[in-house]
């Protein structure tokens, strides 16, 4: 009985530690990259707003729109490095683990039209928010109680309307309707007391179906004159509720008896009902540009993104004393940042134009969160791209994105070290199309 007492105790350790750092860390990386016009420019494009993607950049260059026009494209993103670097006491100095490369390709699509000279509408979808974090090796990663995957989908239908109040000035309002899903696969682990070692004896994999939020975005775009335009983008935070299931597959320790004993203290093979809410945050942009000369234009976009929604989140199992895990409460503590963008624009000749730009783009993420899940970090980016118009308007850009080393050296209080340097580098390929 003294036996079976410690099993149970360090069991319900290992079950509330496989829970704790749930998918709401994944909607912390969000995806600027909307419009490969303003990719091009590294994003810098709220004062420009000159494509069919204002409907995301914004809303106020939908006031200007003289013909009808759809765009249809998408950003290429793939991580050529990401990495950890274990540091003492837990995983250990000399440790070292690799995900597995991500290649991601989330779309974007508008459609634009005036109705006269005065009002214009559209309708965007975009992929704000998303991308996968998933560790090689996964039943032998240190990590592993913590996560080896984690996955966020995310995609906004955004109906707007434009109105152009003077010929020199434009508004833009639009509703949001966003559809998420999440997963979180990682693994749990117990003491066996017969062994004194820690061993794998379950994999949970927590799936939450498409569920929707709903917000609204609202744009100003002043052409003040030939040599310079400004504007002011909103895009309001939205919450998302999940529902879904977590299933616990059972791994065999090798020792039937300790086996015997998980399984009739643990849900195994069973789908646990569960449901948890992201507030993805609002954001805002101010954009300045300026007409250097009748060919060169110089923009310089600032940033807020408002994180600090993000103070804790609650995972709850509903399916009752014999059907579920233990319920919490989960610490993050993350902060409203600024991104700071610098764009160029040169145009070559009546069909073709140039663009270079730079981001200097802040983390949310605090010190003590950083794990796993979502290793983050602050991160410049370098772009540049090409736009093309004859017939169909295509526009190409390239994106390298090193991410500055994340060092993790202090948890919250009452959780665990997991404390190590993370590394991650990226580059991203856009390519739209406008018909």
């Amino acid at each position: 009985m003294r036996r079976r007492s410690f099993v149970v105790r360090a069991l319900g350790i290992a079950i509330l530690g496989a829970v704790v750092a749930a998918p709401m860390y994944a909607a912390g990386f969000g995806i600027f990259e909307q419009g490969t016009k303003a990719t091009g420019m590294a994003g810098a494009f709220t004062a420009q707003a000159d494509d069919p993607s204002a409907l995301f950049y914004n809303a106020g260059g939908l006031a200007f729109v003289d013909k009808q026009a759809f765009s249809l494209g998408g950003t290429y993103i793939h991580a050529t490095k990401a990495d950890l670097k274990g540091a003492d006491p837990y995983p250990g100095l000399g440790y070292h683990a690799e995900q597995k490369k991500l290649s991601a390709f989330p779309p974007h699509a508008y459609w634009v039209r005036p109705i006269n000279n005065v009002w214009k509408i559209g309708v965007g979808i975009e992929t704000p928010f998303g991308l996968t974090t998933e560790w090689q090796n996964p039943a032998e990663f240190a990590g592993r109680f913590l996560s080896t995957k984690a996955s966020l989908r995310a995609f906004d239908v955004n109906p707007t309307i434009g109105w152009q109040v003077t010929p020199n000035f434009g508004i833009g309002v639009g509703a949001i309707a966003r559809f998420s899903d999440v997963e979180l696969v990682r693994y749990a682990g117990a003491v066996n007391p017969f062994t004194q070692s820690v061993v794998n004896i379950g994999k949970l994999d927590l799936k939450a179906n498409f569920s929707e939020g709903y917000g609204w975005n609202i744009g100003i775009l002043h052409k003040y004159n030939n040599s310079f335009s400004w504007g002011l983008s909103y895009r309001s935070k939205i919450t998302v509720d999940y529902k879904g299931d977590a299933t616990l597959a059972s791994i065999s320790t090798g020792n039937p008896v300790f086996d015997a004993i998980l399984a009739t203290k643990l849900p195994f093979n069973t789908k646990l009902p569960v449901k948890t809410a992201i507030d993805f945050p609002d954001m805002a942009s101010l954009g300045l540009a300026f007409a250097v000369t009748p060919n060169v234009l110089v923009e310089t976009d600032a940033n807020r993104t408002g994180w600090s929604a993000f103070k804790q989140v609650n995972i709850d199992f509903t399916g009752g004393p014999t059907n579920s895990l233990p319920d919490t409460t989960i610490q993050q503590q993350w902060k409203d940042v600024y991104n700071y963008r610098l764009g160029v624009r040169w145009t070559t000749s009546p069909s073709a134009q140039w663009r270079f730009g730079y981001v200097y783009d802040q983390t949310p993420q605090v010190e003590q969160s950083v794990n796993p899940l979502l290793p983050d970090a602050n991160r410049n980016g370098y772009s540049i791209g090409y736009g093309y118009t004859g017939g169909i308007k295509a526009d190409f850009a390239l994106m390298y994105l090193p991410f500055k080393e994340r060092t993790r050296n202090k948890s919250f209080a009452g959780e665990g070290p997991f404390f190590g340097t993370y590394n991650t580098t990226a580059w991203l390929l856009g390519v739209t199309l406008t018909f």
